[in-house]
């Protein structure tokens, strides 16, 4: 009996799990990619160690995903943090919690964990095709552009993840979406999420302070709930993980009202009256810079916030500066380019998908991973998503394969499956056993 040839467009962690998903399945998997290799950004993210997931309760990890959350439950409790572990111990890739309660692999990298999963899809006899940008349709047949010229292929299914629409160098350049424009598809526009953000910086505070942290603060913005940690001054504004944690509301105030301001607690571990008490102590010969740090134990880059933001009869008012110090307003101006963001909002609206999470208007296409319309802080919940969204549209493609009039046969899988045409099917290019398959 022919396998069933279904292709998965897109080699990032979405696309790899819902081939694996598929090949288990017993169906005749192919996977297609614009880049020379698989995972490009998924090696990028893990540079600095790769954040897997995240230990705390599925009720609280559930709730990080904000308005997205009835759309992603479902995926997610089919594949939640516990077995996301087990599935990279299977790979052989052990894990661990760190202090935060983020889930890290041993070694913090990768490269491992990609060989084995890359490993184990050959295995399952997935077949890879590399510099291959999808260019929609002509006619029934998936079209690509090749170093070779432009190629077409008959698939009984195709499973599109294409990720979002930054860091196009490494392949989510976001162009797939005049391709579903065209074809009707209802789209959210792209905005950055966990990004960076302008600040107006005065020449002189730049030049002293871009490059530096700011550790140990808390933040707030627009109404929600304060966090605590750390973030950066660079050249252009502010970055960093307590940023990118308040990305959306910054991003969400700033597209309502213009601008946005983030609240600063300089001193979260020191309470306003005990604060007021010891900044009103005599300086006597001490300097600014001096009382500030006797008092209050403030240094280097927030003393200098503090100059950046604050008039100087404040600063010389104790009382004032106290409580400048709980509550210091930076006004933000716009955030980093969409291409500098870590991630990206908009994509695909789940309204055009069904509960598969196939597309409503072409029967047979699936979607999974960033190109949904959803967003979510890093901390491990970004590729949860992409792996359970890729593993329940993977899901989904068995389930409608079951239901195609005309199946016939079971698999090793248990699912009945489509007497396809030959693969690839007559006056399309057949598919080459080495040629066009670099090693990812």
């Amino acid at each position: 009996m022919q396998k069933i040839f279904v292709a998965v467009i897109g080699c990032g962690p979405a696309g790899l799990m819902a081939a694996e998903t598929l090949a288990r399945a017993g169906f005749n998997v192919h996977c297609f990619d614009a880049m020379p290799s698989v995972g490009r950004k998924f090696l990028m993210a893990g540079k600095s160690g790769l954040n897997l997931s995240h230990a705390e309760t599925l009720e609280n990890f559930l709730q990080r995903y904000g308005d997205a959350r009835p759309r992603l439950e479902a995926a997610i409790r089919a594949f939640p943090p516990d077995d996301l572990r087990a599935w990279a111990a299977g790979l052989g890739i052990a894990t661990f919690v760190g202090s935060s309660g983020r889930i890290f692999p041993e070694g913090m990298k990768a490269a491992p964990l990609l060989r084995a999963w890359r490993a184990r899809l050959r295995e399952l006899g997935v077949r890879f095709h590399m510099r291959h940008r999808w260019q929609g349709w002509q006619g029934e047949q998936l079209l690509f552009d090749t170093p070779e010229g432009k190629c077409s292929f008959n698939a009984a299914a195709v499973l599109l993840a294409l990720g979002g629409a930054s860091w196009s160098k490494l392949g989510s350049d976001g162009a797939w979406a005049q391709t579903l424009a065209e074809e009707a598809i209802l789209l959210a526009p792209f905005r950055p999420a966990n990004c960076g953000f302008d600040v107006d910086w005065s020449d002189h505070f730049r030049a002293r302070c871009a490059g530096f942290p700011v550790k140990t603060v808390s933040a707030a913005c627009a109404g929600f709930p304060p966090r605590r940690g750390d973030f950066v001054i660079t050249e252009h504004g502010i970055e960093g993980s307590l940023i990118y944690a308040l990305s959306a509301p910054l991003r969400d105030a700033i597209e309502r009202d213009g601008v946005a301001k983030l609240t600063l607690d300089l001193l979260p571990d020191v309470a306003q009256e005990g604060l007021n008490a010891e900044l009103s102590r005599p300086r006597g010969r001490d300097s600014f810079a001096n009382h500030l740090r006797r008092r209050a134990g403030l240094t280097g880059v927030k003393t200098q916030l503090l100059h950046e933001c604050l008039p100087p009869e404040v600063l010389r008012d104790a009382a004032q500066l106290a409580t400048h110090i709980k509550h210091l307003e930076l006004p933000i101006q716009r955030p980093r380019p969409l291409d500098e963001a870590l991630s990206t909002a908009g994509g695909v609206s789940f309204s055009a998908l069904n509960e598969s999470l196939m597309l409503q208007q072409i029967p047979g296409v699936f979607c999974a991973g960033e190109m949904l319309d959803w967003e979510a802080p890093t901390g491990g919940y970004l590729l949860t998503a992409c792996l359970a969204t890729g593993r329940a549209a993977g899901m989904g493609v068995v389930g409608w394969l079951c239901q195609v009039p005309g199946s016939a046969g079971v698999p090793a899988g248990g699912f009945k499956i489509f007497r396809a045409e030959p693969n690839p099917p007559a006056g399309t290019p057949a598919l080459p056993e080495t040629a066009n398959l670099a090693d990812p």
